[in-house]
């Protein structure tokens, strides 16, 4: 076995890799830019290598500067994660040329998989059902045009050699192919350093689901069921689940061993990931190979009890696979949420700085990567598992020069559920402060009903959020169990301040048991009263009493309690005269006054927000790369103004209205921050 081996990434999936190679008692080499000088997976790994400046074109997509860290460190094999020089078959080719193992498939599965253009060409030849597409290389966004014309609209451009949503577009018409294949081709260059392109017809309503295959260079591979995927934002996946609510098991055979007789048609070793599109009638079409692993292949462990990381090194190392495809069971179900540094306020746009807080929940017997040797299911995880896969940690910084992703936050339980129970919980537990994050987001496709049925497709965020997410309207019933335990948490606040010492003779404070608690633009009076020193009893006027029971301390950011029998997790903040509550999606302020304050605060009038709807406001942290208009230009509904880059991402602002350019006071170059005003209309 290998003595060293070096990751060449960074983020949580190195910390991930690291953890495995810890197992396994191989020690490790991190690299790092300038910007990672102090990152988590740095201080994990048993050495680091220092590569370059932020950028990932100056750093961790520099072949030389990576084989420079690999022969300085003496490594004996390279893991490279996901994006990056994952699925880079010069890489490949000059690890191998070292003498050092590449932790992923041979060189010529890369070259002949890794390429979408090569890998559907392929699949055509072998007879898989594809997308119908235009395989050959782009020249030029006109060439762009007529090629899609000819397809058919609507279209999807992508990247060759893309991936995690870099480099695709969706196109309806000619002027929105011009401007994807544009960006498209932008974003392929700077992210994965080839900016070849390719088009192909886009698939309404489909779902997005893939196999896991495992090969091994003594020709045995199998597959490791699927994952639906189908939950994604500009074509990069949030929500992942193991297995598919859709598929039945006729399906998902055909799927797995056509999946491994692809990869084994390419002599494939290492572990990789055949995605489909699936249509309603469970129809089945192959779009791409990913010779990598992929970013969601924790919910894969969950159900198999398989490392996947594991299996990748002994293949690298030359070993024959321990398992077979019978000794493949599924078991239970996982359900993977990826934790995202984007606002979903703000269009789910990049949010950049550093984490002033950040308290993931309590990881749970977690399938391979926790404690237990050998993961049984529910026999070692109990009902239910938390994994939290990260990178990051309280006090860094988010960066402007990589991927958002904070954390994958996964859960298993013996059903589905019980998973997304599960989830909905640990969300509610997961503290993140200092940066916008899309955590009220993910609690809202929790919850929502075509979710929990799942009957999702890949236009869900599309079609169920068509004005971007807004926050959550919660339920009388919900909004009761929050009014009963924030009245409870009040009351031991009016405790502790009824206690101060160095009070004035004559003028004790009382605590009343009459409140009202107003909240989401409704109010509830109610009467408190606590028998014992476990909990309080709230009784709302209409009659209904709810038991509140919980461990809460003013200044505590989180309550776990249990109000009605069931548990109710909040994230607390203080705001005058009451708390503001993130629980279930929601972001509520909750004011809790005596019956005569309510009165008074009904009179009050509401503050009337500033008006900035002739303005063009930077919607996050950015460089701009071009500005489309200049002072005096006539503008149009849906007219392009200006591109902002920011985290690897070229993001084009559109005219709301019709109107004239007055000023502008930013320049191709600037960078920009949150709200800065890019430009001012008439």
């Amino acid at each position: 076995m290998f003595k060293k081996i070096l990751i060449a990434n960074r983020g949580e999936i190195a910390c991930r890799v690291i953890k495995t190679a810890r197992k396994m008692g191989i020690q490790t080499v991190a690299i790092y830019s300038d910007a990672d000088r102090k990152a988590l997976h740095v201080e994990m790994a048993d050495e680091a290598v220092h590569i370059g400046p932020p950028p990932a074109n100056q750093s961790y997509i520099v072949i030389d500067k990576v084989m420079e860290a690999v022969k300085s460190s003496g490594a004996e094999a390279v893991h490279p994660g996901y994006g990056f020089l994952s699925e880079n078959s010069k890489f490949a080719e000059a690890l191998d040329a070292a003498g050092v193992a590449f932790v992923g498939p041979p060189v010529g599965a890369i070259e002949k998989m890794g390429d979408k253009i090569t890998s559907k060409k392929i699949a055509q030849e072998a007879g898989v059902s594809t997308v119908p597409g235009y395989m050959g290389l782009i020249d030029d966004a006109e060439h762009a045009v007529k090629i899609a014309a000819e397809v058919g609209y609507p279209v999807m451009i992508k990247a060759s050699a893309g991936g995690g949503g870099k480099g695709m577009r969706i196109a309806w018409n000619d002027d929105e192919a011009r401007e994807g294949f544009q960006s498209s081709k932008n974003e392929a260059a700077n992210s994965f350093g080839d900016d070849r392109i390719f088009i192909e017809k886009f698939v309404t309503q489909p779902r997005h689901i893939e196999i896991q295959v495992l090969c091994d260079s003594h020709g045995n591979g199998i597959y490791l069921g699927e994952r639906e995927c189908s939950i994604q934002r500009r074509n990069q996946k949030v929500v992942e689940e193991a297995p598919s609510p859709f598929l039945d098991e006729k399906t998902r055979r055909a799927m797995g061993e056509q999946a491994v007789a692809l990869a084994q048609a390419v002599n494939y070793a290492s572990a990789g990931t055949v995605e489909f599109i699936v249509d309603g009638d469970k129809n089945f079409y192959f779009l791409e190979m990913n010779t990598r692993l992929q970013v969601e292949h924790p919910v894969t462990e969950l159900i198999t009890g398989v490392d996947l990381v594991e299996q990748m090194i002994r293949v690298a190392n030359g070993e024959a696979l321990s398992i077979t495809q019978d000794d493949v069971k599924l078991n239970g179900w996982a359900i993977e949420n990826r934790l995202y540094a984007e606002d979903p306020y703000r269009g789910f746009l990049p949010s950049i700085g550093r984490l002033t807080r950040y308290r993931p929940p309590a990881e749970v017997a977690a399938g391979p990567l926790l404690d237990n040797d050998k993961w049984q299911g529910d026999a070692a995880a109990g009902p239910v598992a938390v994994r939290n896969d990260t990178g990051v940690f309280e006090g860094g910084e988010i960066s402007m020069y990589y991927d958002p992703m904070i954390a994958k936050l996964c859960t298993w339980a013996p059903t589905r559920a019980e998973a997304i129970e599960a989830m909905r919980v640990a969300l509610d537990s997961f503290e993140v402060e200092g940066i916008g994050h899309n955590l009220p987001f993910l609690s809202a496709v929790m919850d929502h009903p075509i979710f929990i049925k799942g009957e999702m497709t890949t236009a869900f965020i599309a079609e169920e959020y068509p004005e971007g997410f807004e926050g959550v309207n919660l339920p009388e019933a919900d909004l009761k169990r929050i009014a009963a335990a924030t009245a409870a948490m009040n009351r031991i606040g009016e405790i502790r301040r009824a206690r101060v010492s160095g009070r004035m003779d004559n003028h004790e404070r009382k605590v009343g048991t009459d409140w009202n608690v107003a909240l989401q633009g409704v109010s509830f009076d109610v009467t408190i009263s606590a028998a014992d020193s476990t909990g309080a009893t709230v009784t709302f006027d209409s009659g209904e009493s709810l038991r509140v029971q919980g461990d809460w301390t003013p200044g505590d950011q989180l309550a776990k309690m249990t109000v009605g029998d069931a548990p109710l997790v909040l994230k607390v903040g203080k705001i005058s005269g009451g708390f503001r509550i993130r629980t279930r999606g929601a972001d509520l302020k909750v004011h809790v006054r005596t019956p005569r304050q309510a009165e008074l605060a009904r009179l009050m009038p509401e503050k009337v927000a500033a008006d900035t709807s002739k303005l063009l406001l930077c919607p996050m942290p950015g460089l701009v790369v071009k500005l489309d208009v200049a002072e005096g230009d006539q503008v149009q509904e849906g007219q392009a103004l200006c591109t902002i880059e920011a985290m690897k991402m070229e993001n084009i602002l559109r005219a709301e209205k019709a109107g004239t350019v007055s000023k502008v006071n930013a320049s191709a170059g600037d960078s920009l921050a949150v709200d800065d005003i890019i430009m001012e209309f008439e």
